[in-house]
């Protein structure tokens, strides 16, 4: 799976809207969108904030590991 799709996924099994997410990072919900449409992605400090949310480790969300 990859960082789009895992994401997405976690966003999705929390009952998140992206908007609600990108409000935690700080961000515009048209950034976030980008992350999930693999059109950018997050800086360090956000992959940070993203692995808090949904309590996964940052190799989680980048070694494609869903635990």
């Amino acid at each position: 799976m990859n960082f789009e799709k895992i994401i997405k996924e976690l966003r999705e099994q929390n009952n998140y809207s992206q908007s609600f997410v990108a409000k935690k990072l700080g961000i515009r919900q048209s950034s976030y969108s980008k992350y999930e449409a693999g059109k950018s992605r997050p800086e360090y400090e956000n992959l940070v904030k993203l692995a808090r949310l949904y309590d996964v480790s940052i190799d989680c969300l980048l070694e494609n590991e869903l635990i």
